[in-house]
């Protein structure tokens, strides 16, 4: 028997107070998941309860199963509609995840991580992940490339590892990864999925995006008069059984540039759709370049290395400034002797204890964290690549 699985993805943009026209959007959101009946909604940045209860009260009788994936201080921001039962529904959370002190970003607060579900449709085991990597603030300078990076590889091992008995196995969302980009050659190789969008690029009829695109009402003034075509980060990724076989048949962007009646689109991020017809094909195997899995990981590996190195310099640096603040500290004493200006000293001394307390939290428990995930995803990264050039049978 046949099947056909019809996905849909979005990064709602649903951060309070920075976002605009929250609740309107959220709510047309919500009406067309209704009218366009899904098998599967997973959706990003419904950052709070009460924007997670609209959309599962007015879905709720075509979708009348959800789950909001709860971590860190505010929440993962990820959900799911489904028309089918959750069987199984599991977040795992990454081990790097930004930095708590980069309070403007806040991804660290989300405590994000991969949301995995499982539906049973007709008979066929279908494994559904959702995710939402770390963003990318400055593409020329970015701080978060290694962690991003290790965050792939995180998730590119949870699917492994969750979906040996899937018939159908699809990751939707906010990657935050252009192709081409290390984490997103990591996902591909290491699990073997297909992208979507790359199936139905011979169909496609113009420039596609996902984000910062022209004609998003909330793309930047500064993009537009340069005249940036925007780009791909949101994906639906997905792979088959051993005995099962999957052909996407339709791959689109399903909502208008505006909402209708309104000046504003549904999101800074564009919706992107997927229908997969899904059938039974024994004997089938999942096809692997091991070539391009070794070399992405060697890669991998490599940008590991130069980490653990940039790590250890900023353990120095710390470690100096916090004897410099201890010994600042210190001289306070002496300070207020010989001036006597008591409520300033105190003062002093409260903002010096705070950098102190900061630098010596960085350069030990911090660091010990960052340190220990780094290298954790390395020697995992080594033993996947030994396996891939045992397979491969070559030296590499």
């Amino acid at each position: 028997m046949e099947i056909e699985f019809k996905i849909f993805t979005l990064n709602c943009w649903g951060i309070p107070v920075v976002s605009k026209d929250i609740k309107p959007r959220m709510k047309s959101i919500a009406e067309h998941l209704v009218s366009a009946r899904y098998d599967m909604v997973c959706l990003q940045e419904v950052w709070t309860e009460s924007d997670y209860n609209l959309i599962r009260d007015k879905v709720g009788a075509a979708y009348p199963y959800s789950h909001y994936f709860y971590s860190g201080v505010i929440g993962s921001g990820v959900c799911v509609f489904s028309k089918y039962v959750l069987q199984d529904v599991f977040f795992h959370q990454w081990p790097v995840n930004g930095y708590i002190h980069k309070f403007q970003h806040g991804d660290w607060f989300a405590g994000k991580g991969i949301a995995m579900c499982r539906v049973i449709v007709n008979g066929y085991n279908i494994n559904v992940y959702t995710s939402h990597l770390l963003a990318e603030y400055n593409r020329t300078s970015d701080e978060y490339e290694t962690h991003r990076m290790l965050q792939a590889y995180d998730t590119a091992q949870f699917i492994q590892v969750t979906s040996a008995a899937a018939d159908l196995v699809i990751l939707a969302g906010d990657l935050n990864t252009e192709p081409g980009d290390l984490p997103h050659r990591v996902l591909m190789s290491v699990t073997g999925f297909t992208d979507a969008y790359i199936e139905a690029e011979e169909e496609a009829q113009q420039p596609f995006y996902t984000n910062d695109g022209p004609h998003n009402s909330y793309t930047a003034s500064s993009l537009l008069k340069r005249k940036y075509p925007g780009k791909r980060i949101d994906y639906i990724m997905y792979n088959c059984g051993s005995n099962t076989s999957v052909v996407m048949k339709k791959y689109c962007r399903p909502l208008p540039n505006r909402v209708a009646g309104c000046e504003y689109s549904y999101s800074d991020h564009e919706a992107i759709t997927a229908t997969l017809k899904v059938s039974r094909s024994e004997g089938s195997e999942k096809k692997c370049d091991l070539s391009t899995r070794a070399s992405v990981l060697s890669e991998c590996i490599e940008v590991c290395n130069v980490a653990l190195n940039t790590l250890l310099n900023h353990k120095r640096v710390y470690w100096f400034f916090t004897v410099f603040f201890f010994l600042l500290l210190t001289t306070t004493v002496v300070m207020d002797s010989l001036f006597g200006k008591a409520v300033l000293i105190h003062v002093a001394r409260v903002v010096i204890t705070i950098l102190l307390g900061f630098t010596f939290i960085m350069a030990t428990a911090w660091n010990m964290i960052e340190r220990n995930a780094l290298i954790a995803g390395k020697l995992a990264m080594q033993v996947s690549l030994k396996q891939t050039v045992e397979k491969k049978g070559f030296e590499f």
